[in-house]
């Protein structure tokens, strides 16, 4: 399988990456999927993924979760070594062009106190919801790396 196959639920628009880099072929290692396995999980069993009620929840809570997974990202990167080459090409793409400009403007929007303001809070849940639709892809990939049933749907989708 070719990285374009393997991304091609992401749509053009969202990723960017070299032209080349999705013609090469894709082979996950073990450690490719012990890594997938370990960031499914913590994808599935967060905000990332899981409906916020409108009547329920907290911003700021929802973004520091989502935040933290810059750092168990490196951590699994990290733990699993250079083995999970494959799977660090598109968790860091993730990370910088998908979950960092939400966290980039939200950490500065909370900084200023907007999480006080009911206008910015459905505001960052319109905006949470949109992050949410491309993490929900992201776990598509994850399950399919990690060569594990994908459970990302098993509850429906209350989005």
């Amino acid at each position: 399988m070719k990285y374009r196959d393997l991304l091609a639920n992401w749509g053009p628009e969202k990723l960017k990456l070299s032209l080349g880099f999705l013609d090469v072929e894709f082979k996950a290692e073990d450690a490719d999927r012990d890594a997938a396995w370990d960031l499914y999980v913590e994808l599935l069993t967060r905000i990332t993924t899981q409906h916020l009620s409108p009547a329920h929840g907290d911003e700021k809570t929802a973004l520091d979760s989502i935040y933290a997974l810059f750092g168990i990202t490196r951590t699994i990167l990290k733990s699993n070594g250079p083995g999970c080459v494959q799977f660090s090409k598109i968790a860091i793409v993730v990370l910088n062009q998908i979950i960092r400009p939400f966290t980039e403007k939200w950490h500065k929007n909370s900084l200023a106190g907007d999480f006080k303001n009911a206008d910015k809070c459905l505001e960052f849940r319109a905006e949470l919801k949109e992050l949410q639709t491309d993490l929900r892809k992201y776990t598509a990939i994850l399950a399919k790396i990690a060569d594990v049933e994908d459970l990302t749907d098993i509850e429906g989708d209350d989005n």
